[in-house]
């Protein structure tokens, strides 16, 4: 009698997820598609005819008493054999097709992202928009069943409503069942006789729809807004996907913003720029003095606190960082040149000597460059 514990490398006290452990590794290695030649195909066969003795708790039963099921040839081998354990080996559970039944005609319909262009204000305290969106609905007509009203579905003649077909095939393992998909009914089980006029059969149609979007405060290019439930219907009426809204922040011809800051450039005429002075500029909660300092240079800066963006998670806001850019100017009445040169003659600069600053050191050089890449 034949010694399948041996063949498969087990003990005779061995459970049954050992005895199939056992089994898959023998397939991986053994199976004629990986190592082909004929010594291989009889050990693979020798293997697969233990698997099938020691797997069914009545055979392996009747084995264990001295019946052997095989005692009388090979000529019976495989019957009752199930080929998905050769594909779970290789591939995992259920890649021989099993048995599933009838597909559902309802299915999760796919989530959507659209665009929300935004202005810079509405970012800094957010806001309430309109969304226009195209999208798939249920179908009113059918209510997403596909049918014509008053007509109902008939059972499949090609797999009389399992939706798969089964076929049994001969190979040196002996008959294998296999099972795919109906190609009549597409896997349903059932056939629409009489799709619906306006979905076609489908369930659901095309339409225009607005929504209200509540866009939260912080917000920046990129962000993506969730909303649940709010994307394409599914087949057959099925849960809606979801919705993603990504926003784009469009540029603000003042403010540049910088995380939850918001830098911004003003330029000063020379004198108020040395003699100090008192300027007025509009932010997002309206106008602010901006006091400027006796001796401001360029590229010095004057921060407002908190009118900055509003920080999206947590509470509080960020600045308002406002940089100065002194303004020479460039044209002048002989008056105004008189006035400067004794200004000049005052301070000893008539003949002024050049000197190199140190960017690096915080310099009017360093200042001027840090501005200029703000703008």
């Amino acid at each position: 009698m034949n010694d399948y514990y041996a063949d498969l490398g087990v003990s005779r006290d061995a459970s049954a997820e050992d005895i199939k452990r056992a089994y898959r590794r023998a397939a991986r290695k053994l199976h004629p598609d990986v190592n082909p030649g004929p010594e291989a195909e009889d050990q693979f066969k020798k293997m697969s005819q233990a698997y099938d003795v020691l797997s069914d708790p009545q055979k392996r039963q009747a084995y264990d008493m001295g019946s052997d099921p095989y005692a009388g040839g090979a000529a019976g081998f495989g019957q009752g054999f199930s080929f998905s354990d050769i594909m779970d080996a290789f591939f995992g559970a259920g890649a021989a097709g099993a048995a599933a039944g009838p597909r559902s005609r309802q299915s999760r319909g796919q989530d959507a992202l659209v665009r929300l262009d935004i202005d810079l204000g509405d970012a800094v305290f957010g806001a309430e928009k309109e969304l226009t969106i195209d999208t798939a609905v249920a179908c009113s007509t059918c209510h997403g069943d596909g049918m014509q009203p008053g007509t109902s579905m008939r059972t499949c003649d090609v797999c009389e409503g399992r939706g798969e077909i089964r076929q049994v095939q001969r190979s040196f393992l002996g008959q294998v069942m296999t099972t795919r998909p109906c190609m009549t009914c597409q896997g349903f089980g059932q056939i629409i006789t009489d799709p619906c006029y306006e979905c076609s059969g489908d369930g659901r149609v095309r339409t225009r729809r607005t929504l209200t979007l509540k866009v939260p405060a912080g917000v920046d290019t990129g962000t993506r807004i969730q909303l649940a439930g709010e994307g394409e219907v599914g087949h057959g009426a099925g849960p809606a996907g979801d919705l993603y809204v990504e926003v784009a922040v469009r540029k603000h011809p003042v403010f540049q913003r910088r995380g939850d800051d918001l830098h911004a450039t003003i330029e000063l005429p020379m004198t108020a720029a040395a003699l100090g002075a008192t300027l007025g500029m509009e932010t997002f909660d309206g106008n602010q003095d901006l006091d400027i300092t006796r001796g401001t240079q360029s590229g010095d800066t004057i921060t407002l606190r908190g009118l900055g963006v509003t920080h999206l998670r947590g509470g509080g806001r960020g600045d308002v960082v406002v940089h100065t850019m002194v303004h020479t100017p460039t044209r002048m009445d002989h008056e105004q040149e008189e006035l400067l040169r004794r200004l000049a003659a005052l301070r000893g600069e008539e003949r002024p000597q050049g000197r190199v600053a140190n960017p690096a050191a915080g310099s009017i050089f360093g200042k001027l460059r840090d501005t200029f890449k703000t703008r």
